[in-house]
């Protein structure tokens, strides 16, 4: 709390302005998912804050980001192993790495 502010003449207050706290127990996991990839809390402290009428959230903990894994097309790993004459595994693993770009995954497995 900022200052010599007692906690509870800080809840008296926080009420008297209508914004009412109350923390997430038991939280698990909570993950956050972007199209660049996930982020994510193995364990973290949220807390729900309502103040007239919208609730926001708050999350403090350690996170960890997990980079999104481009979905690569059957067509597309066909069309790199046949040009390249590696196998299917080979191609797709090229393709994950150059992020779908097949002309790139072709240069990377025929090397």
């Amino acid at each position: 709390m900022p200052g010599n502010i007692n906690p509870k003449k800080m809840k008296q207050m926080m009420k008297q302005i209508g914004m009412q706290m109350e923390p997430i127990e038991d939280v698990q996991k909570l993950v956050i998912y972007t199209a660049k990839g996930n982020y994510i809390f193995d364990s973290a402290e949220v807390t729900a804050m309502t103040m007239q009428g919208i609730t926001t959230y708050q999350v403090a903990g350690q996170v960890r980001f997990e980079p999104a894994v481009p979905e690569i097309p059957e067509d597309d790993v066909m069309l790199v192993a046949e040009q390249a004459g590696v196998s299917q595994d080979a191609a797709r693993e090229a393709l994950v790495a150059c992020k779908g770009d097949i002309a790139e995954a072709i240069l990377k497995v025929s090397k």
